[in-house]
């Protein structure tokens, strides 16, 4: 399983000296720190994701392209977090176009509105959301994270069985649209306490977590159930 650690803008230059004294790199866990401290973690050989890319055809102050990214020697990114969707009018087809030429790996998140949390809603706003990607060049390094925006931050999150039919709702339909099968992680308020229990989902294969991934205590007891 994958664990992806999304830092978003918590932490201080001090949080994350304090963090990468107790954190060692793991093959299976990718931080994805505020941009300003990405140098930090890939000095210590930590898998480093880089939280949003915008296209390279754009010039934007203050954003990054997945060409300055990958000459870093930063693997991943995410690309579509909610954040973003709702505040932005980004191009994502674009980013995760120009991510894959670039060879990052993207983490795509999709999710729906609480006003669309029911099966049909739901449904229909994942498959609006996957068919953007329509005209990419390759989805073979592309990894899905299902991350219901209603969850996000919020301490709720699904049950295992919504969580696990609305994960298979997402492989079929990437299967049916683009013949490949692909890896989905579940994000929304994963957290130590409820680790034990996301984990039991059959199909989710690995977890995008917020908030708690920047404290390294709760952080690697994630990381030890998750691996167990």
């Amino acid at each position: 399983m994958l664990i992806v650690g999304n830092q978003k803008n918590y932490m201080t230059t001090k949080d994350v000296k304090e963090y990468l004294s107790e954190m060692m790199g793991l093959h299976n866990v990718v931080i994805c720190p505020s941009n300003i401290f990405i140098p930090y973690y890939l000095k210590r050989g930590i898998h480093v994701g880089i939280q949003n890319i915008i296209s390279t055809d754009q010039v934007v102050t203050g954003e990054i392209t997945a060409k300055q990214a990958r000459s870093m020697g930063i693997e991943f990114t995410i690309i579509g977090h909610s954040e973003r969707r709702e505040n932005y009018n980004e191009d994502i087809a674009s980013a995760v176009n120009d991510a894959i030429n670039n060879k990052l790996n993207v983490i795509l998140c999709i999710g729906e509105n609480i006003d669309d949390y029911n099966d049909k809603a739901t449904n229909k706003k994942l498959k609006k959301q996957i068919s953007e990607l329509i005209n990419i060049v390759s989805l073979e390094n592309v990894i899905i994270a299902y991350e219901p925006v209603w969850a996000i931050g919020t301490g709720k999150t699904p049950t295992n069985e919504e969580i696990e039919k609305n994960v298979e709702y997402i492989k079929r339909l990437v299967k049916e649209l683009y013949g490949i099968d692909v890896k989905v992680l579940y994000g929304g308020s994963v957290n130590k306490n409820n680790i034990e229990t996301l984990k039991e989902i059959p199909n989710v294969d690995g977890f995008l977590i917020g908030k708690a991934s920047t404290n390294i205590t709760e952080f690697k007891k994630i990381i030890e159930v998750v691996n167990d």
